[in-house]
């Protein structure tokens, strides 16, 4: 197995939003904002190569949404998904699977394109896509709170290409057909999918939503996004016990400075130990 740390792009979200009940006074300390209270976001992802599958993991929020929507996300930088996916030696087409950790559109907008006539396409045209049952069923009937999040050109593409796979088991912890497991979170949004990979020796996780940044490492720091913010910090306290108890490494989804950390234990509670790029940490 060969992982490839897959930067999709850059974008500012509001850092009330992504701390909840966290003052400012703290959060800025780790996650500073700028004049508009926004914080810097990544949208990393990982591309896993695996004997005969080619697995992407989660694609950034794409480029097919109109001005207005991109104007309240002030996207930077040059890093965009395809370019990164490149530059790693593939291509698109050579893509067999694409595994979302959810559905919210920053997670999944990316996989697809855009025609002239400006009809939604699966980008990817050669993978197949994956998406937990219960959280499809969830995105598709979306309640009020996330309703925003869940994009019809994102959603109806996946179903009407017939790519869309579902998995259905259900635990903390869940074997899925692409050759690695997934812890199953239900704080931020339902069936949110944690990937979980043994790599030279060590555990690294892909740690989605539920620890987006190292801001939101310490437990009762919980996105205002988040469905069940209780169940949340419960899932976390869960996870990060684990995470120091055997030495996990957290890649972080949405931290533009940090990929790669590892935890440890103080008296304030679990922190940062260490933090990488990835190549760095396996070279």
């Amino acid at each position: 197995m060969t992982i490839h740390p897959i930067e999709a792009g850059h974008f500012k979200l509001d850092g009330g939003a992504m701390f909840g009940v966290v003052p400012k006074s703290i959060w800025n300390k780790t996650n500073p904002a700028d004049s508009n209270n926004r914080i810097e976001m990544a949208s990393r992802c990982l591309l896993i190569e695996d004997q005969n599958r080619l697995v992407l993991i989660d694609s950034g929020m794409g480029n097919k949404q109109s001005e207005k929507f991109f104007s309240y996300y002030d996207r930077f930088g040059d890093y965009d998904l395809l370019s990164s996916i490149h530059a790693a030696g593939f291509g698109p087409d050579e893509i067999t699977d694409v595994l979302f950790t959810h559905l919210h559109f920053d997670h999944c907008g990316g996989a697809f394109a855009q025609d002239a006539q400006g009809k939604a396409y699966p980008l990817f045209k050669n993978a197949q896509y994956w998406v937990h049952e219960n959280h499809w069923n969830w995105a598709t009937d979306p309640n009020p709170r996330e309703k925003a999040s869940f994009l019809a050109s994102n959603l109806e593409p996946i179903e009407q290409s017939g790519q869309l796979n579902l998995i259905s088991a259900v635990g903390d912890r869940i074997q899925t057909p692409l050759g690695f497991d997934v812890f199953l979170m239900d704080g931020h949004t339902e069936k949110q999918m944690l990937p979980i990979f043994n790599y030279k020796g060590r555990t690294v996780v892909y740690a989605a939503d539920l620890v987006p940044t190292i801001g939101h490492i310490p437990l009762a720091y919980v996105m205002g996004y988040d469905v069940r913010p209780l169940q949340t910090m419960r899932e976390k306290a869960d996870f990060l016990e684990m995470a120091v108890k055997n030495d996990f490494l957290l890649m972080l989804e949405h931290d533009p400075k940090h990929e790669l950390v590892s935890l440890q234990t103080t008296e304030k509670g679990v922190r940062l130990k260490e933090h990488a790029p990835f190549k760095s940490f396996f070279t």
